[in-house]
């Protein structure tokens, strides 16, 4: 599973087709829509919201296994892995 913690609108510019949004300024409001039962990976613009993120899933203990997708969906860009919108910067 893999959850995107950008903000709004930044999520309307560019996007990962199927990863939810869960902007990180509503995380603690929304923690109860994180699956707990699979493998989880966090997603930001360069990687570091996600990496803070992924670090306090982490330390909770209740996600189980929690990856920051390091470079976030720059690197993912780069990577040649598939997005919509516009490139990210």
């Amino acid at each position: 599973v893999i959850i995107d913690v950008r903000e709004e609108d930044e999520h309307a510019a560019t996007r990962v087709e199927g990863v939810a949004l869960i902007p990180m300024s509503e995380l603690m409001g929304r923690i109860d829509e994180i699956p707990t039962d699979a493998p989880l990976a966090v997603l930001c613009r360069s990687g570091a919201r996600s990496a803070r993120v992924a670090d306090y899933l982490t330390a909770a203990g209740e996600h189980g296994e929690v990856a920051n997708i390091e470079g976030g969906i720059i690197a993912w860009a780069a990577e040649g892995l598939p997005y919509e919108g516009d490139p990210p910067r």
